[in-house]
């Protein structure tokens, strides 16, 4: 896709963000959610799964759409907004696309890229976190189909959800090599949603825990091979880091945006905070910042569209851009001073969306535990 087709859908999004988001963001913040019709919004203006497939109703684009509707988001401040889509468009729908059989991406891709079904990943247990082999939801082997039982914890989109990918242990004692992936309907028996889950930041992201007691799953429920389930992960896992990285250029971007609006207005000792030295020095720095890792995130978004993203280049990528993200913003912050603070002003919701980047999709201990792997074989 050439830059002018990535302007428009960019476009698109903005408009679409400033007339169905923007006037109703601060009442879902205080909420805590977004209503569910928003899904149903997004995918009546093509904005859901825009580089699935055509033939499931989407509009078939490279990935890097996918991408640009993410950073749009976050550059306007919506954080929790992008990090539901980013699960929904980014993650959830190509798992399905890329392991999923016919019928599974006709009953499935075709309701979320219309928005008629909500899509959730549900990895993380209250005992198992980046460490995915330490899971302990398991299904079990019942004539044609399987019993799912077990909980998650932390999954976004958890409320909204009508299909969940599950990952479970279906070979116990093996570990990594005894997990599968199952798409799970919400509305089954023994579903059940816990109540949400409060966060710091990130308000509009409805989170969740899940319990499963004695779901009967039919045998088409599996997603991909049995016990690949942590195979499958390990290959989705760099497209996911991507959209992640994404969201922490693009909202880095959007918070330095606002801080030079602000200094350029307050005044300070009879002049401009925009004169000082102090603040000059401090726009360059995380200007600066921000453009190396754009530079980064752009070559890697390029490398995953030609299928040459390594694991190792997604998690430097990963863990660069939200350190980057997390440093950048609170610098921004400190220019606001006491104002920054307060919850009045957008910059205090860019500072407290950003800490959950560091963690979500692999922290950046185990990112940095990766890349170093990869330099020492061990």
């Amino acid at each position: 896709m050439d830059n002018e087709e990535l302007t428009l859908f960019r476009d698109m999004t903005r408009r679409a963000l400033e007339q169905e988001v923007a006037p109703h963001f601060e009442e879902w913040e205080e909420k805590h959610m977004v209503p569910r019709e928003l899904w149903n919004t997004l995918g009546a203006a093509g904005l859901l799964c825009p580089d699935m497939p055509e033939q499931y109703g989407a509009a078939g684009t490279t990935p890097q759409v996918t991408f640009a509707i993410i950073e749009e988001a976050s550059r306007m401040g919506f954080g929790g907004v992008a990090t539901g889509y980013g699960i929904h468009s980014n993650i959830v729908a190509p798992y399905i696309n890329h392991f999923g059989t016919e019928e599974q991406k006709e009953l499935w891709l075709t309701k979320m890229v219309s928005g008629e079904a909500v899509g959730a990943l549900a990895m993380t247990e209250p005992g198992a976190g980046s460490d995915v082999q330490g899971i302990r939801t398991n299904a079990v082997k019942d004539g044609d189909g399987w019993i799912l039982n077990g909980s998650k914890i932390f999954i976004t989109n958890g409320y909204h959800a009508d299909v969940v990918i599950v990952a479970a242990i279906t070979d116990p004692g093996k570990g990594a090599k005894g997990t599968s992936l199952f798409l799970v309907d919400t509305s089954l028996p023994g579903f059940q949603k816990g109540k949400k889950i409060e966060k710091i930041g990130q308000h509009t992201s409805d989170t969740a825990e899940l319990f499963f007691q004695d779901v009967r799953l039919p045998a088409s429920a599996l997603l991909g091979e049995l016990n690949k389930g942590f195979v499958i992960m390990m290959t989705e896992l760099p497209r996911e880091r991507l959209g992640i990285a994404a969201q922490a250029v693009a909202a880095a971007e959007g918070a330095l945006d606002i801080t030079v609006d602000y200094v350029l207005e307050r005044k300070a000792f009879g002049q401009s905070v925009a004169s000082f030295q102090n603040t000059r020095f401090v726009l360059a720095d995380v200007k600066t910042e921000i453009a190396i890792n754009r530079a980064f995130y752009e070559k890697c978004a390029d490398a995953y569209a030609e299928g040459k993203l390594s694991a190792e280049d997604a998690a430097m990528l990963k863990y660069a851009s939200t350190e980057m993200q997390c440093k950048t913003i609170d610098q921004c912050l400190q220019l606001f001073g006491g104002y920054g603070y307060t919850a009045e002003y957008p910059i205090s919701r860019f500072y407290t969306d950003a800490r959950i980047q560091r963690i979500y999709g692999g922290t950046s201990e185990i990112m940095r535990e990766l890349v170093a792997r990869s330099m020492l074989g061990r």
